[in-house]
């Protein structure tokens, strides 16, 4: 019985009295107890249970007090600052947003969840890692995402100098890597995939050159008239401890391997590779033969490390002198003698897909621009063509750059050749051809002008460019009639363009 909101437990076989009974009540449980001290059996077993009864709610309690903990630091992880800064990360991998792997299937990309071709319209940038600023990583890849694109590349490698990724060979800033990390997590959460170069054959960001000044300095007998980046064992093992280290690298931010990452969308080997063109025409056979061989181990390479990534090679796109029914698609002679050849090099097993650049401004600069409407169209033409016939894999055009021209009526020359590969790719996949996307060099933001080059732009200050850009992500969107779900940001952005 219930007696002043205080449970009472009763021997129904003696009468309720003072002189007979005393009732106790301590915290964890109530029981009765008859004038001589003692307590009865079934007192004792009402108490027993009681005590039972309590002890799992208390269990209870905490159960959803752990629970709620793991909310809390669930919701604060979810919503915590992008900037980078300090504070305490819980890297949990299953807390990412849903995102498919990139897959090949013939000529085309391809969700590797629903199997549904994938066509690119996508932009560089790449200084995400190596920039300074936060807040200019995070604003680009929400710019690109609300002009509908889909894919960024940019550089995973910072070899040697100031603020480098890679020190010295195996030596790594554990801040820089968080800044890639960084990026990596932003770009899943914005719906955005990454192309992640590995090294420059350039000298900018140290690049290959890099590597050879690491050997030389380690005692190293380097044969500088043999382009040792793509011949030296030494200098090749560099390489490889820096593949391994970026593959397995654990996400700082999600907890997700770079290996496991679906926002990665490809690994490319070397952004645009050329031989040293100052060698013999005998020696530079043999550079050729140590490119495309040093192309199929590191690819294979790579593969064995990572079975779900694509790999590029970073090509430009040149056909070699042994292609003389296609020199003439070359922007020049020189182009032929650069050691690269696109249709061998991107033949190998393990590249999954062939990978192109379009300069026409800086490749004939001397060219009027209906010169390079000519050239630029038979360059997109040729390269669809063959990745379609001979090669039987998808191209990407990941690098097509402009200068800035304005013309008397506001126009842009840029805005001309943009259009032109944009209207190829777009036909191609209209077809379901391996003309699978293009990317604009390079978008920055506001503010940033030390890492602007002679082909970058912000785009909301180009109306025309930007419209463009917008126009060809939706008509791509709108072709393969991706469900709703992909599409979903965009869709009423597009549905108020023109076709």
């Amino acid at each position: 019985m219930r007696i002043g909101g205080v449970n009472l437990f009763v021997d129904s076989r003696r009468p309720i009295s003072n002189r007979h009974y005393l009732l106790t009540v301590w915290p964890t449980a109530r029981r009765v107890v008859g004038p001589t001290g003692t307590t009865n059996r079934r007192e004792s077993e009402y108490g027993f249970a009681f005590r039972g009864l309590q002890k799992r709610e208390m269990k209870g309690r905490r159960v959803y007090s752990l629970l709620g903990i793991l909310l809390l630091v669930a919701v604060g992880y979810l919503n915590w600052s992008s900037g980078g800064g300090g504070g305490i990360r819980v890297p949990i991998p299953w807390l990412q947003p849903r995102m498919g792997f990139v897959g090949r299937n013939g000529t085309q990309f391809v969700d590797l969840d629903d199997g549904s071709p994938i066509y690119v319209n996508g932009w560089n940038s790449y200084w995400l890692m190596v920039s300074e600023s936060g807040y200019w990583m995070v604003e680009m890849l929400r710019r690109g995402r609300a002009m509908g694109m889909s894919v960024c590349r940019t550089w995973a490698f910072s070899d040697g100098g100031p603020n480098a990724l890679q020190i010295s060979p195996g030596r790594f800033d554990e801040r820089k890597f968080q800044a890639l990390d960084l990026v990596i997590y932003e770009s899943r959460k914005n719906g955005i995939r990454l192309i992640l170069s590995l090294v420059n054959n350039l000298k900018a960001f140290g690049g290959k050159a890099q590597y050879v000044r690491w050997a030389q300095a380690a005692g190293v007998n380097v044969s500088t008239s043999l382009d040792p980046f793509f011949s030296d064992s030494t200098i090749k093992g560099y390489y490889k401890d820096f593949l391994k280290a970026i593959i397995s690298r654990k996400n700082s931010y999600s907890g997700v391997r770079y290996s496991d990452e679906p926002a990665i969308f490809a690994w490319e080997l070397i952004n645009e590779p050329r031989c040293d063109s100052n060698s013999s025409s005998s020696l530079l056979q043999l550079i050729k033969l140590f490119l495309q061989e040093w192309i199929a181990e590191m690819a294979s390479y790579v593969k064995s490390l990572d079975e779900k990534h694509l790999v590029t090679v970073g090509l430009e796109g040149f056909y070699g002198p042994g292609r003389t029914e296609r020199l003439g698609i070359n922007p020049g002679a020189w182009a032929a003698s650069l050691g690269s050849d696109f249709i061998k090099n991107s033949a190998i097993e393990n590249i999954d897909f062939a990978s192109v650049h379009a300069y026409p401004d800086s490749w004939i600069p001397k060219a009027t621009l209906e010169e390079k409407v000519k050239y630029l169209s038979s360059w997109v033409d040729s390269h669809i063509n063959d990745s379609e016939h001979l090669l039987k894999k998808p191209v990407l055009f990941s690098e097509v750059g402009s200068q800035l021209h304005v013309k008397k009526n506001g126009s842009y020359d840029r805005d001309i050749l943009l259009k032109i590969v944009y209207d190829k790719v777009y036909e191609s996949a209209s077809k379901g051809h391996a003309g699978a996307g293009a990317l604009i060099w390079q978008l920055v933001v506001e503010g940033m002008q030390r890492y602007h080059d002679e082909f970058s732009l912000v785009a909301r200050e180009h109306p025309s460019t930007y419209k463009l850009i917008l126009q060809q992500s939706c008509r791509l969107q709108n072709s393969l009639k991706k469900n709703e779900n992909a599409s979903r940001e965009i869709n009423h952005i597009c549905m108020d363009l023109p076709p």
